[in-house]
């Protein structure tokens, strides 16, 4: 993980100028893919591990698994994480809690394509507010291709034809996922208007073990209440990937996209997800891509490209935080 911590120690002259600032750029299209593992681990969880139950497994997972990077300098950790307990406590409600457990529960009670719709609000959101709130502007190269990422987007979740757009019913379980949608919106943005002492690892483990302490009393009731056993092999082997893919992996990858690139852009990459969880439920569950999969992806990549684009060279060299 020392890629997270790069960028003052870095040798003053590098051949491909590997900077923090482009490392988040590459990320940014990489991290999509790492976190399109959940549609899959989700859609298999269905009546093998209850939703709760799984988030709390996941985040406990990627606990464990953050613990050594955290235990290197725990000194710090120990001296800092308590200075920003009441931040940490509002990420971990919104972002280990919220965001993990609502959409497994509205999985159950709405279909992919609500799922999909609302969340498509997500980086409009983000952009609407990021502008306000942050001061974060973007051209109009990059509005015209968010523009066009999101009718990508819509074309995918409507098979191409506009009336499925226009035929949706949303349902009470539907709220699971507006309700999931906004903490994505308030989590993205609140880690950039707060500023922190913490590294990326610190912040997101002590926001982890704020949000297993909220999931705690949903787990136990969920266990008291089940009919059967859950624990199973294939349960505890979901339990695992998505601790160290979609949570640890994932989530690390997009607080550092976060403090080097801004809200707005780092935005773009919940554009990507939809696209890459095609190919991986291609490639897991058999589940050939249609026509209008090509089409939407047409839309949506290049206009992620175009999007995501620095303006032309200043100066200045990337946004560099501690």
């Amino acid at each position: 993980m020392e890629a997270f911590n790069m960028g003052h120690g870095a040798a003053p002259s590098q051949p491909l100028n590997f900077t923090p600032t482009r490392l988040a750029e590459i990320l940014l299209w990489v991290t999509p893919a790492i976190w399109s593992s959940n549609y899959i681990i989700a859609r298999t969880a269905v009546g093998v591990v209850p939703p709760n139950t799984l988030a709390f497994g996941r985040w406990f997972v990627a606990l464990a698994l953050m613990l050594p990077l955290v235990w290197r300098d725990r000194k710090a950790a120990l001296e800092r994480i308590p200075r920003e307990w009441k931040q940490l406590l509002v990420f971990g409600a919104l972002g280990t809690w919220i965001c993990s457990s609502f959409p497994y529960i509205a999985a159950q009670t709405t279909s992919a394509t609500n799922i999909a719709l609302i969340y498509s609000a997500a980086p409009v959101g983000i952009t609407l507010a990021g502008s306000y709130l942050l001061k974060e502007r973007l051209t109009l190269r990059q509005r015209l291709g968010m523009v066009f990422a999101l009718a990508g987007l819509l074309f995918i979740i409507s098979k191409g034809n506009p009336d499925v757009l226009l035929g949706i019913r949303f349902a009470a379980g539907d709220l699971w996922v507006v309700v999931a949608t906004l903490a994505w919106i308030g989590f993205t943005l609140l880690q950039q208007w707060w500023k922190t002492s913490l590294t990326p690892v610190q912040r997101l483990f002590g926001s982890t073990l704020a949000g297993l302490a909220i999931l705690l009393p949903f787990t136990l009731f969920e266990i008291v209440t089940a009919t059967g056993s859950w624990v199973t092999p294939h349960a505890c082997l979901l339990i695992f990937i998505a601790g160290l893919v979609p949570g640890l992996m994932a989530y690390l990858a997009y607080t550092f996209i976060l403090s080097q690139l801004g809200a707005t852009r780092t935005a773009l990459l919940l554009y990507l997800g939809p696209v890459y969880a095609i190919l991986a439920a291609w490639a897991v569950l058999g589940e050939a891509p249609h026509w209008y999969h090509a089409a939407g992806a047409a839309l949506v990549l290049p206009s992620i490209y175009l999007a995501s684009k620095r303006r032309a060279a200043a100066p200045m060299l990337g946004r560099h935080r501690a």
